[in-house]
């Protein structure tokens, strides 16, 4: 075991894969000569050269339709957004080309390949660097969407997604790339698609994925200073979501709070309090509680971001006790 930061094993996982399979490459802005905006690929160029590590001109519809023809030419691409805000002059590369290909082609035709990068805030970057995109990409058939929390867990997915055989999205965080875990020295593969309870409880269950985990987690630690046993979900993956895990779980609390940083109209917690209703009606004991950023682009101001946008761990506790009917 050896401690990594979040982007050391985005590196290794992507060089990994790359010394595995020579099908696979890294494209877009700033990944080569500058080692990648958050030096996530630092390294890479040194040891794959330029041929397999790209970097491209400010184009993110140009390199993310390269990146699917080649998919469509047995290329396993993996293409960088800098920034998910900017995957928005891409999305139509992904939507209509690479998440439909295999339907529109029956299946003559597998797109693999991984457009990963960061999504949500990073701090005050202000309201157009601001965006979770998870549930606008999961909303999409033909998507696969993973929003790691943790090292850990960014390594073994990411190796899972460069390994697909269908289109990826895999959503990190800027303030995360930094945040350091006791890494496995050996190999290993984490499944798209199996969330993992990250603390078991047994009066309220609460779910979340991406950064705000840690948010969920603190809050956690809080509660059971008040004696309050929470069991804490991460999902991981967004799609496809497994549903079990938290049914499972809510059967056994009889409660439920979802937290993510996304607004709040038909977001990841508007389909998990839906299919919970529809699966463990009989077993809640109170109404699900959802915490997520308010429906407004996200300030510049400090205050106004960290005081009163930003989900907290504060108001994940304040929801846990309301559910739990306690003060």
């Amino acid at each position: 075991m050896t401690k990594k930061t979040f982007r050391e094993v985005i590196a290794e996982a992507m060089s990994e894969e790359m010394r595995r399979d020579e099908s696979i490459y890294l494209m877009g802005e700033e990944v080569a000569e500058y080692n990648g905006a958050y030096k996530a690929s630092k390294g890479m160029l040194d040891e794959f050269g330029p041929k397999r590590i790209i970097d491209t001109p400010i184009a993110e519809s140009g390199f993310s339709g390269i990146g699917v023809g080649s998919a469509m030419n047995g290329n396993r691409p993996i293409i960088e957004f800098m920034t998910f805000n900017f995957s928005l002059v891409a999305i139509d590369q992904i939507i209509n080309n690479a998440a439909k290909m295999r339907q529109m082609t029956g299946g003559q035709w597998n797109i693999p390949i991984v457009f990963r990068g960061p999504t949500a805030s990073a701090g005050q970057l202000a309201a157009t660097h601001s965006q979770a995109f998870e549930s606008w990409y999961a909303n999409c058939p033909g998507l696969k969407v993973v929003v790691p929390s943790n090292p850990y867990d960014a390594k073994g997915l990411l190796k899972s997604a460069i390994r697909d055989n269908d289109p990826v999205i895999f959503m990190e965080s800027e303030q995360m790339y930094g945040d350091k875990m006791e890494i496995p020295d050996s190999e290993y593969l984490i499944p798209i698609g199996l969330a993992d309870v990250k603390r078991e409880g047994t009066d309220c269950t609460v779910v979340s994925f991406g950064k705000v985990m840690k948010e969920a987690l603190k809050a956690a630690e809080e509660l059971a200073k008040d004696g309050i046993n929470v069991e804490v979900i991460d999902l991981r993956t967004v799609r496809p979501l497994d549903y079990d895990t938290v049914i499972k779980s809510v059967k056994k609390t009889n409660r439920l709070v979802i937290l993510e940083e996304a607004w709040p109209f038909a977001s990841v917690s508007s389909e998990i309090s839906y299919m919970v209703q529809q699966k463990a009606f009989d077993y809640l004991d109170a109404p699900v509680k959802r915490i997520t950023t308010p429906d407004v682009p996200s300030p510049y101001s400090s205050e106004l971001y960290y005081g009163a946008w930003y989900p907290k761990a504060s108001t994940v506790v304040e929801a846990v006790k309301s559910v739990m009917y306690k003060k």
